[in-house]
């Protein structure tokens, strides 16, 4: 049986290979799942709606009182209603929802390096092709300058992170600015993946929500309520735009999960207290990474702003898949910074979304490994 060449042309994702080669007792910081407990609310309605029957299919855009309520929330970022918002089976799904509504044969889409796995072969599956931007060493910010160089007559999308996975890094106000310039300037459709929104530790979040002429936003609960496996996101986009967007999540999934948007629907008016728990739980993990790591001659990091990763730099000459994988071999899984574009190498990324015991005990093994290597 022959695969189709879209498929067959893109790699594995880089985060997933290193555990085939980890053993059962490793410690695990390799994956951005956080180990918090769901709000209760969030299960209780999800039961409370199974229970009752409702597990039929859903309208393709999700439940009206569901699209108002996520409006609600996140109107401060933005003048939207319940019309601008389209609950979707996961934020990778609204990612690939907007690409594929946005993106043609032959176009290119500008992501960024270090940056999520999945944008470039979004781009590829929709028929076009993609070049890395670089960030700014330290803070990772969206470098300008290079992403100006690299736009082209075929540029269409410009994919931006806020907060970042893999870096934690957030989009200050300067970068925010000027990627809004250049989006009108060559009208350039922004696609903004902020998905860590509700995990910002200091300073504020620039959501690209007031923007909708020239941007779309995917979000999602999975991180902000820790149900990732329920696999549920939304978009957010101008009126015009979802006419198509809906079109397309039909074609995906006909319909969202319907018991998992009624436990969203009964979490979300309640979920402030939840989130300012998540975020000091998360700020401590990330003071202690920060501090073990910097502890270790030869690495480097400044704490991240946003997110629950830490994305430090080293010295040694070695490549950052070889790094990984002797720290694999030692018992703790990691990604390579080059599974995030080529200007990833020469960092790490671990997710401290895992308890103080674990980042002990990872990082450990971390400053063994790099003090046996050195």
């Amino acid at each position: 049986m022959q695969v189709s060449k879209r498929i067959n042309d893109i790699p594995m994702s880089g985060i997933r290979k290193m555990f085939d080669l980890a053993g059962p007792d490793s410690i695990n910081l390799g994956l951005g799942e956080p180990d918090l407990a769901p709000p209760a609310e969030a299960v209780e309605g999800m039961n409370r709606a199974a229970s009752e029957g409702r597990n039929k299919y859903g309208p393709t855009a999700g439940l009206p009182e569901l699209r108002s309520a996520v409006a609600d929330r996140f109107r401060k970022y933005g003048d939207i209603t319940g019309d601008n918002i389209m609950i979707t089976p996961s934020g990778s799904s609204a990612l690939l929802e907007i690409t594929m509504s946005v993106v043609n044969p032959g176009d290119d889409v500008l992501v960024p390096s270090p940056g999520f796995v999945i944008y470039g072969p979004h781009a590829q599956l929709a028929g076009g092709t993609y070049t890395e931007y670089k960030l700014t060493d330290g803070d990772f910010q969206p470098d300008i300058d290079d992403i100006q160089s690299k736009i082209t007559s075929k540029t269409k999308m410009l994919v931006v992170t806020n907060p970042s996975n893999p870096t934690g890094g957030v989009l200050n106000e300067e970068s925010y600015k000027a990627l809004c310039d250049i989006a009108a300037d060559k009208d350039i459709t922004i696609l903004s993946d902020e998905v860590y929104e509700s995990f910002i530790y200091e300073g504020k979040h620039h959501s690209f929500m007031n923007q909708l002429d020239h941007a779309i936003v995917a979000s999602g609960f999975s991180k902000m309520m820790a149900v990732t496996g329920w696999r549920m996101g939304f978009l957010c986009a101008s009126k015009e735009m979802m006419e198509y967007l809906i079109k397309m999540q039909y074609h995906v999934c006909a319909s969202p999960n319907m018991p998992a948007m009624y436990g969203i629907l009964n979490a979300l008016p309640t979920i402030d207290p939840y989130l300012e728990n998540a975020r000091k739980v998360y700020k401590a993990r990330r003071d202690l990474i920060c501090r073990r790591i910097n502890d270790i001659p030869g690495m480097s990091i400044q704490p991240p702003k946003g997110a629950f990763y830490a994305f430090p730099s080293y010295d040694m000459d070695m490549k950052s898949q070889d790094l990984a994988s002797e720290l694999v071999k030692a018992g703790l899984i990691c990604t390579p910074g080059s599974a995030f574009g080529r200007y990833g190498e020469g960092h790490l990324r671990f997710s401290y979304a895992a308890d103080e015991s674990k980042i002990d005990k990872g990082m450990d093994i971390l400053e063994s490994t790099v003090k046996k290597l050195r």
